[in-house]
């Protein structure tokens, strides 16, 4: 019998839904992860962070892999290795995963050799040749590695060290005296210290131990477009350039900051050098001509001397910052020590920003920042009107 149907015109057939690309959406969903980046551009600070496979190989890798890039729409992320293993990758024989990358291997020696500096009993730091046969290194391997991983030379760590001893030991109620506590710290010679003293304590280190109280500090309270501005200045120079809305909450952030000192409110001379300073913040660009008297750690004034040969109008990102002191990885640092500076404007923390160009905190307030920045990019817009210094 014949088929009835197979004689009847065709009917247009109806259009099917096609599946989506599932390589395109997976090659889509893979570059959109940050982590991808980090795979092309072989990472090695990701190293440790995450793992990738690849489908077609079977194998999985570390971020900083030499092989070849795979297409994208073959990787998968995993957050161990032990997460790649279990859904069925094997180890790169290349990158070896499992294994420790050369990055920690030195900066597992480098925390070695820090120990070793650390517990060496004052005055007898290692040398350099002696501290690299101890971690089983060339002199010169040692030298190289440590400064990428600290910022700081195998001996510059140790005269920071050989500082930190000092100021520990003038802390110290049972030290009974100030030569005590230079030659115990391992200091030489106490002439040769106190040559270098105002670099390593930012001040004289009878001060120190008198944690201010034998310094006169004069100040003044002012009003700049900004808001209200507080400068003070001890013998060496001027130690504090404050903003804020608030007088009262300016001085006492001054009281904190020099507890011991005698503070001693300006007289008409010290206002005008309060009305200079409030001047050079109306306008950075014109640069302030007077002594700073700068107090920070020995990281933080590397920080801040970097801070300074920023010209005006133009910004460093605090990767940028941290590159240009030689530690790039102390980012968080270079942050922090922006936040601890006291010399406002002076030391133009306002010039740091984010790595894409955007306003991060600023310690006076962010607006105070961008008012900074648009003032000093505008180089033909004239100073804004100074206030009467109150």
């Amino acid at each position: 019998m014949m088929n009835v149907t197979a004689l009847l015109p065709r009917s247009t057939p109806m259009p099917t839904r096609h599946r989506p690309n599932t390589k395109a959406a997976q090659a889509a969903a893979t570059q959109a992860d940050p982590r991808w980046a980090a795979v092309v551009a072989r990472s090695t600070e990701a190293d440790g962070t995450f793992w990738y496979s690849v489908q077609t190989t079977g194998v999985y890798c570390r971020p900083s892999c030499a092989s070849r890039t795979p297409r994208p729409e073959n990787v998968l992320f995993h957050a161990s290795c032990d997460d790649a293993e279990r859904a069925g990758f094997r180890p790169c024989q290349r990158c070896k995963p499992r294994q420790a990358t050369a990055l920690s291997h030195h900066a597992a020696l480098v925390t070695e050799a820090c120990r070793i500096i650390e517990s060496a009993a004052p005055g007898e730091a290692p040398t350099l040749d002696a501290l690299a046969a101890r971690v089983g290194l060339s002199a010169s391997h040692l030298h190289r590695i440590f400064k990428q991983a600290t910022g700081l030379t195998p001996k510059a760590y140790a005269v920071a060290q050989r500082a930190q001893r000092l100021r520990s030991a003038l802390d110290s109620p049972t030290t009974d005296s100030v030569t005590d506590a230079i030659y115990g710290a391992g200091y030489q010679s106490s002439s040769r210290f106190y040559e270098q003293s105002a670099q390593v304590l930012g001040m004289r280190p009878s001060h120190y131990r008198a944690r201010g109280a034998s310094q006169d500090i004069r100040f003044a309270v002012g009003q700049c477009s900004l808001g209200a501005i507080l400068v003070a200045q001890s013998d060496r120079g001027i130690c504090a350039i404050l903003l804020g809305d608030d007088p009262d909450a300016l001085l006492r952030e001054l009281q904190d900051r020099f507890a011991q000192a005698r503070l001693i409110g300006g007289d008409t001379a010290f206002e005008a050098l309060v009305a200079h300073v409030v001047a050079f913040v109306e306008a950075p660009g014109l640069g302030l001509n007077l002594p700073l008297d700068v107090r920070g750690t020995a990281f933080q004034q590397r920080v801040w001397r970097v801070l300074q040969a920023i010209p005006a109008g133009q910004t460093a990102s605090y990767a940028e910052v941290a590159q240009r002191i030689g530690s790039p990885k102390a980012v968080r640092a270079v942050a922090q020590a922006c936040a601890a500076n006291g010399l406002a404007v002076a030391i133009p923390c306002h010039r740091v920003v984010k790595s894409d160009g955007a306003l991060s905190g600023y310690r006076w307030g962010v607006e105070r920042k961008r008012a900074l920045l648009v003032r000093e990019c505008n180089a033909e817009a004239a100073p804004l009107p100074v206030e009467q210094v109150a």
